[in-house]
């Protein structure tokens, strides 16, 4: 009889891997206590029961890899990012059954097959990547090296056994709330080149992301994108100043609604408010084209912008104007605005001429002028492919007009040259 229990049991294994691939059908993957939009991962269950994802393919030699990007850490925290065997127990954290290993968000905890984990890095918050690989793929004495990272820098690695099927990538969830973007396709770099090293020295350009994910000159919106209330918002460390007055901001990828833009607020300014929408701000929207000054309500400004787009945004400022802690140095080096060369539409002086202050003045007569800020006024313009598409007054804030870039929709993308003057 015992003979005839391990037949049968091979005989059932050997049906669940011809319906993956005895049909043509591609292997599927597993989940429970979990709802799946696309790449987008949302527990689902009452926060006592687990809700576990795998993945209908293992780690390979070609594929070696995947990121989990945490959208919403929910009550608790409690995501698990990690390998699996195929036929894992969806009711169980990655990591704690057997011939599992995962990093646990919550804690920064390694569970490598024990329900009861040991520290290995730090905790992982909103916004926080989760990435997690194999470094080689030299599993004939039945283990492998698993490594895993955050933002893109490992954190540290640990050898594991492997039964033939396998390592498939899983994610946990275990409170309500938790919700995570999962990207099977990621790809890791174990050398660190110079877009590392890129990418380490333009995050420090950026003194506030929400829901932003920086990567060299690239920002990626990594928000949920259901609300109003779920703006990506980066705004720089360092405000425009009379040598430095002038950024721009190509679209990359406009996502689902291209609710992009660009601008500049003050130093405080909401984290989920977009550009433009609350006091102390100005920006160009690229989904209707329409100018937002301080207002939920814009107006009609330039057209709208699309993918390979160059928008941009500079101030000019009165000759005699000096920020708070700037120097009268030498500004020759500024003294007009060049944007493109041979496109003709962006021939503006970094300093007003007299004739233009004055018209400013009167057309700003009939505007609201921001709170105890009437003594410093400036002029904001906004260019489109190098072309000036207009201009707004507005007083400066204490401290400062920073660049700001917000986005609210999935999948955007932006480029980001905060110098683009500078040679």
């Amino acid at each position: 009889m015992d003979d005839i229990s391990v037949l049968h049991q091979r005989a059932l294994n050997l049906r669940r891997r011809m319906r993956d691939i005895g049909d043509g059908r591609p292997p599927q993957e597993r989940f429970m206590r979990l709802q799946k939009e696309g790449d987008t991962l949302s527990y689902q269950g009452n926060s006592e029961e687990v809700g576990c994802y795998v993945a209908g393919h293992p780690l390979s030699k070609g594929n070696c890899y995947f990121e989990v990007t945490i959208v919403d850490t929910g009550v608790r925290g409690t995501i698990a990012v990690g390998l699996v065997p195929k036929f894992y127990r969806l009711d169980h954290q990655p990591g704690w059954l057997p011939y599992s290993v995962a990093y646990h968000a919550d804690n920064g905890k390694l569970y490598n097959g024990n329900p009861v984990g040991q520290q290995f890095g730090p905790k992982c918050a909103r916004g926080d990547r989760i990435g997690c690989g194999m470094h080689s793929e030299n599993t004939e004495a039945g283990f492998t090296t698993v490594f895993f990272t955050k933002n893109g820098k490992e954190v540290g690695s640990v050898e594991v056994p492997v039964l033939a099927e396998g390592l498939f990538p899983a994610v946990g969830m275990h409170s309500m709330g938790e919700e995570v973007k999962v990207d099977l396709q990621a790809e890791w770099f174990l050398e660190e080149d110079d877009s590392m090293m890129m990418v380490d020295s333009h995050e420090d350009d950026w003194g506030r992301l929400y829901d932003v994910r920086v990567r060299g000159m690239l920002l990626e919106y990594v928000g949920k994108g259901k609300s109003i209330m779920d703006v990506g918002l980066a705004q720089a460390r360092q405000p425009l100043t009379t040598r430095c007055h002038y950024y721009e901001v190509e679209i990359v990828d406009a996502g689902e609604k291209c609710y992009i833009a660009l601008g500049l607020a003050r130093r405080d300014y909401p984290r989920n408010r977009h550009p433009g929408w609350s006091r102390g701000s100005v920006a160009y929207h690229a989904d209707d084209g329409k100018i937002f000054h301080g207002s939920g309500v814009g107006d009609a400004f330039g057209p709208r912008c699309f993918k390979g787009d160059i928008m941009g945004c500079g101030i000019m400022f009165p000759r005699d104007y000096i920020l708070d802690g700037e120097g009268s140095g030498d500004m020759d080096d500024w003294d007009r605005l060049q944007v493109h060369q041979g496109q003709a539409g962006v021939q503006n002086i970094l300093y007003l001429k007299e004739e233009e202050e004055e018209e400013e003045e009167e057309e700003e007569d009939g505007e609201e002028v921001e709170q105890g800020q009437e003594g410093r006024r400036v002029t904001v313009f906004f260019t489109r492919n190098g072309k000036l598409m207009g201009r707004r007054a507005m007083a400066v804030p204490p401290g400062g007009l920073y660049p700001t870039v917000g986005m609210l929709s999935s999948g955007e993308k932006v480029k980001v040259d905060l110098h683009p003057l500078s040679g």
